[in-house]
């Protein structure tokens, strides 16, 4: 059987259905009303998602189910690893913020970065609704999607916890740290 890039081998994606299985059960508090099996049936019949989920994994993110849209019928993914995912971090925001870097330019950004993998940056309003579940980047921050308008000025958006607050701050797009990277969101 030939796997095209943006696939998994049968092994593959028996692995890293254990792994999502495994880390459902164990945090059940992020959605305690939903049933694996239903998830994973979703999963199945979605291998370019499957995919995705893999990458977010790959990179660090953790990813787990966060809700379920009644009107869709999808299944909500969130990158859920305590700190900003660590194969995501020292990136700028986006394209035309790393093509403005005359030196020193980071080896990506974060826009692009997400758009590979297949999924979203977090708005903030997700990125809220992630830290009702637990406390997320205490040490780190993550670049969330950011409004044309802000952007359009050369800013963008990011988030952290801190002092027990979630935090909304901006910065100029071409930045990055080596504390911050994004985290994604996925719909199955």
């Amino acid at each position: 059987m030939k796997v095209s890039k943006n696939s998994l081998t049968q092994k593959q994606s028996n692995e890293l259905l254990g792994g999502l299985k495994l880390r459902f059960e164990k945090n059940m508090a992020r959605h305690n009303c939903l049933k694996w099996d239903d998830v994973e049936a979703r999963l199945v019949k979605k291998p370019e998602k499957l995919w995705s989920l893999a990458e977010m994994e790959r990179t660090g993110g953790e990813p787990d189910v966060v809700g379920f849209d009644k009107k869709t019928g999808e299944f909500v993914f969130y990158d859920c690893s305590a700190e900003s995912p660590k194969g995501r971090r020292r990136l700028c925001y986006d394209r035309p913020a790393w093509e403005s870097r005359k030196e020193h330019k980071p080896e990506g950004n974060a826009v692009d970065a997400a758009a590979a993998m297949g999924v979203e940056l977090l708005a903030e309003s997700d990125y809220r609704e992630l830290q009702k579940l637990g406390e997320f980047d205490l040490k780190t921050s993550s670049w969330i999607a950011t409004d044309a308008d802000v952007r359009k000025l050369g800013g963008a958006m990011f988030c952290d916890r801190r002092y027990d607050n979630v935090w909304t701050y901006h910065n100029g797009a071409e930045s990055y740290y080596g504390a911050r990277g994004w985290r994604g969101s996925l719909r199955v």
